[in-house]
């Protein structure tokens, strides 16, 4: 097995490159490839007599770079079976280089020998020509693959591979998301060379900028308002934090898991009628208010030494990722029944020692109608449940004439109530054999009854009298003008 000896050609010129990688440089005896000769410190070598093979080609034939890399290193591979070689890389051969990455992976299971040379990261120039310390904090990010979800807004923020005004437009776009257009960064480019050029400008000039090239790396310095942090998780969890801490809101430091426990519930219902109005605006604010509930709950937690967010954030991600077997496993899903079917198979497995009911673990706190629906699904499940809809509509007639004969004899409120019971009971069971929520239902109701009430109201508000002026005929007929209006 023949040999591949890696070196990086730094991030200038000559006089930055270590004496031991010019050498290996400028030998004869091993065949010399550059993945690229668009780099200042080329011209000198070759000046002085260096021999190189260039992999710019590559670059022309794709539209990807994973495709570009994959062939560099697939030429690589097959050159080296013929002889050693030498491959040579910008600025250091373990910084941002995928190439090199590669060629590791194919040296883990045997394919090539590898050997490294050497080289200076562009890293230290910039910290040189920016004068920052980076034990501040410090991320370094591929500009041709930046997600907004990566970046860490406090810590000095470095993002290479800027090198023309498409992907430095794809930078600004997204760094845009949580900052202003205005926001003052650095573009460097050939840090420490004799031709370093830094030159501050807003955000939005970014892409605008003609002197971009594979040497330009874009600066982003942290970010100190903290006005600008606001959608940062890190930034509601400390506020949430210092809330509930020693100088904090007496509200909110006497609060208990118990306490709480109304909030939550008027949180969920008032986003689910911001939801039903289909309210964008009223819709964030209200998953907003959920989210602090969740949050007001683990701060909590973690004030106690029981649990924190990473807890519950780990918890339900695991949860997911266990319950969706045809997307993060090697199971195959072609419908929703398919996906209920896993999802119900894995919730079973998670069963505890403790539940000895298929009806365990449906909660008791739940409104009635829910946990109607929940027990009968879970027993229906297991194939308690009437084969066709028919049987269900049947046993709908039944309870109803219960009903009528417990309200003949009369005999007490608590019976009646059992009777009444019995018929909701078998409608939600027509409702879960038609996909029908039954709670998302009679809230669509009540909501419907309550347009119409007001609209009643209004009407007799016009005519200068009360409501209970009016008679039950004349109500009624207001009701179905509302109705026929489709209120």
């Amino acid at each position: 097995m023949n040999k591949i000896t890696i070196v990086g050609l730094g991030a200038g010129d000559i006089n930055q490159l270590p004496l031991g990688v010019y050498k290996l440089l400028m030998q004869k005896n091993k065949r010399t490839y550059l993945r690229t000769k668009d780099h200042p410190l080329v011209p000198e070598l070759e000046a002085e007599g260096a021999d190189f093979t260039f992999l710019d080609d590559v670059y022309e034939k794709h539209d990807q770079f994973e495709d570009v890399y994959k062939e560099i290193v697939a030429i690589l591979l097959t050159e080296a079976e013929k002889e050693e070689l030498i491959y040579a890389v910008p600025g250091h051969h373990l910084v941002a280089e995928k190439t090199v990455q590669l060629l590791i992976e194919k040296s883990k299971i045997g394919i090539i020998d590898l050997a490294f040379g050497g080289g200076q990261s562009f890293l230290d120039s910039i910290f040189q020509a920016l004068k920052i310390d980076p034990i501040d904090g410090f991320q370094l990010l591929d500009g041709t693959a930046l997600s907004i979800g990566d970046i860490q807004f406090r810590h000095h923020l470095i993002i290479g591979q800027v090198y023309d005004s498409f992907s430095a437009s794809e930078v600004k776009l997204t760094l845009m998301e949580r900052l202003p257009y205005d926001y003052p960064i650095k573009i460097v480019t050939a840090a420490g060379s004799k031709d370093e050029w830094v030159k501050e400008v807003p955000l939005h000039e970014l892409d605008r900028e003609i002197n971009l090239n594979n040497l330009t790396s874009v600066y982003v310095p942290p970010v100190k308002d903290e006005e600008l942090l606001n959608k940062e998780f890190s930034r509601f969890r400390q506020i949430i934090a210092t809330l509930r801490g020693p100088d904090g809101c007496p509200w909110d430091k006497k609060q208990t898991h118990l306490s709480l426990r109304k909030y939550l519930i008027e949180e969920c219902f008032e986003l689910i009628e911001a939801i039903n109005e289909d309210d964008i605006d009223h819709i964030i604010e209200e998953l907003g208010d959920v989210l602090l509930q969740v949050m007001l709950h683990s701060q909590i937690g973690e004030d106690e030494g029981f649990f924190s967010i990473d807890d519950v954030i780990e918890g339900i991600s695991a949860k997911m990722i266990r319950r969706h077997p045809h997307v993060f496993g090697d199971k195959d899903a072609e419908s929703v029944d398919d996906v209920m079917e896993h999802w119900q198979k894995a919730k079973s497995l998670e069963r505890t020692e403790k539940q000895k009911s298929i009806l365990d673990g449906i909660n008791e706190a739940a409104p009635n109608l829910l946990r109607a629906y929940e027990l009968q699904k879970k027993a229906a499940n297991v194939g308690f449940d009437w084969p066709e809809v028919e049987g269900a509509w049947e046993k709908v007639q039944e309870e109803l004439q219960e009903f009528k004969e417990e309200l003949k004899l009369k005999q007490s409120v608590d019976q009646m109530e059992k009777e009444f019971g019995d018929i909701l009971f078998s409608l939600v069971n027509i409702a879960r054999f038609y996909k029908i929520d039954p709670e998302l239902a009679i809230y669509q109701t009540n909501q419907k009854f309550k347009r119409r009430f007001q609209y009643i109201e209004n009407k007799v508000g016009e005519i200068g009298k009360e409501i209970h002026e009016l008679d039950l005929e004349s109500l009624d007929n207001l009701w179905n003008e509302a109705k026929e209006k489709g209120i």
